[in-house]
């Protein structure tokens, strides 16, 4: 679905983000990005939203209007307006009828479990709740590619685990095409098809891992020891190229 071919970011401040990142995002595929803090994760990651470009290099798309969606670290709710208002606000800048402008978002509440709180402010939704209806706002226009941004990162580890399985579940429905950066390994590996590790500033492809597992990611893989292996596999890896 997606290339970076030989992509720098050098931003005007002097920082070197990227260098020479040459990656394929498979159509239908979850790709985690890891690796320390300013390896260039969320500038990659702008750079598929196409709210960065690229000092050098190209950012190459199998479809010239790849429709995306953007999930954020925080929720980024609008805190005056209820949930469905929230969720609904990407359909308002489309010529959807009313109708079938409820419908979808309905549908979409009830795919991330908050049918019961279409009414409700975001001020009254737990941490969980409020990122559940920021995911249902970057489905709303029925992205092909999904773009996350550590959105568990603030969350307990309970709710975080929730969250992974929601994702899998809608990637799996959607066949949604997913690139999402996180610090946590034990969700890459869960989640992801691959692991892309970048090393340190600027950031540079390190290693690209390959993830052993069911189509079906559920908590007996999550039990299983080969799931542990990998997670213990990708956390070597990692302390070698930051040493």
């Amino acid at each position: 679905m997606l290339r970076f071919e030989n992509v720098s970011k050098l931003f005007s401040s002097g920082v070197q983000a990227l260098q020479d990142v040459t990656l394929d995002v498979p159509r239908g595929e979850i790709t985690a990005l890891v690796g320390a803090s300013g390896s260039g994760k969320t500038t990659l990651l702008r750079l598929a939203a196409s709210l960065e470009t690229p000092s050098r290099g190209s950012v190459i798309f199998e479809d010239e209007e790849v429709p995306r969606g953007y999930v954020f670290q925080a929720a980024t709710l609008m805190p005056w307006a209820s949930v469905t208002d929230n969720v609904g606000l990407p359909l308002t800048l489309n010529p959807f009828p009313l109708r079938e402008r409820t419908e979808g978002i309905t549908k979409l509440l009830t795919q991330v479990g908050l049918a019961d709180k279409a009414g409700a402010m975001p001020h009254e939704l737990s941490g969980g709740q409020q990122m559940r209806v920021s995911i249902a706002r970057a489905l709303a226009s029925d992205p092909e590619l999904l773009l996350l941004d550590e959105p568990f990162a603030a969350l307990d580890e309970i709710t975080r685990t929730r969250l992974c399985d929601l994702v899998a579940g809608l990637q799996r429905q959607r066949n949604l095409t997913i690139l999402f950066v996180t610090h946590a390994l034990a969700e890459a590996v869960f989640l992801a098809t691959r692991v892309v590790l970048l090393s340190d500033h600027p950031g540079r492809i390190a290693k690209v891992v390959d993830i052993d597992g069911p189509v079906v990611r559920d908590q007996a893989f999550r039990n299983d020891p080969a799931f542990h292996a990998q997670c213990a596999a990708l956390s070597a890896l990692m302390a070698h190229h930051a040493a």
